[in-house]
C-alpha cells in the first residue's frame, strides 16, 4: 500500500484532465457574440405580429413543434459555438424576462435587444466606455417605461378585453371566444 500511494501521486498530475481556456476579447469576441444575437433574433423576428410566420422546432423526442411564440423559439436555440451562444443567451434572457413580466411582447423585445446590442457594440468598438453605455441604456429604458405608462390606458370593457385577447391569440377566434366566455363566467 505504501508503494502504490506514491505511484498514484506521481501519476495524478498526468491523469487529471486540464482543459485549455479559450479566451477571446475585444472586437473578435464582440463579433462572435453579435453573430449569436443575430441568429437568435432572425429566428424569432419572423414570428412578429399578426402576420408573423410559424417556426418549426426540432425536438429530441417526438414530432417537431410548430409555434409562432417568440419566447418558445428563443428558448429552443442553443448554438455550438460558445461565444455565439453567449450572445444568443443574452437575448434569450431578454425574451424570458419579458415573458415573465408581461406575458407577451417577447418578439418585439428580442428585436429591440438586437438593435441595442448592435449599437452598443458599435459604440464600444469606437472607444466608448461599456459601463457608460450600459448606464445610458438603463436611463433610456426608464424613460421609455415612463412614456409607455403615460400613453397606456386601462382595458375595462368586454370589447376591449376581446381585442387584447385577439392580439394575444394571434387572431385565433376560437381561443378568443373561449377566453371571453370564461371572462363572462367570472364576472357573474
Amino acid at each position: 500500500m505504501g508503494i502504490t500511494r506514491p505511484v498514484c501521486r506521481a501519476l495524478a498530475p498526468h491523469l487529471t484532465r486540464r482543459y485549455a481556456k479559450d479566451v477571446k476579447f475585444g472586437a473578435d469576441a464582440r463579433a462572435l457574440m453579435l453573430q449569436g444575437v443575430d441568429l437568435l433574433a432572425d429566428a424569432v423576428a419572423v414570428t412578429m405580429g399578426p402576420k408573423g410566420r410559424t417556426v418549426i422546432i426540432e425536438q429530441s423526442w417526438g414530432s417537431p413543434k410548430v409555434t409562432k411564440d417568440g419566447v418558445t423559439v428563443a428558448k429552443s436555440i442553443d448554438l455550438k459555438d460558445k461565444y455565439k451562444n453567449i450572445g444568443a443567451k443574452l437575448v434569450q434572457d431578454v425574451a424570458n424576462n419579458t415573458n415573465e413580466e408581461a406575458g407577451d411582447g417577447t418578439t418585439t423585445a428580442t428585436v429591440l435587444a438586437r438593435a441595442i446590442a448592435k449599437e452598443g457594440f458599435d459604440t464600444i468598438s469606437k472607444g466608448a466606455n461599456p459601463v457608460e453605455i450600459r448606464r445610458g441604456v438603463m436611463v433610456a429604458v426608464e424613460k421609455v417605461i415612463g412614456e409607455l405608462k403615460r400613453l397606456s390606458k386601462p382595458v375595462t370593457t368586454p370589447e376591449e378585453i376581446a381585442q387584447v385577447a385577439t392580439i394575444s391569440a394571434n387572431g385565433d377566434h376560437e381561443v378568443v371566444a373561449r377566453f371571453t366566455s370564461i371572462g363572462e363566467l367570472t364576472r357573474n
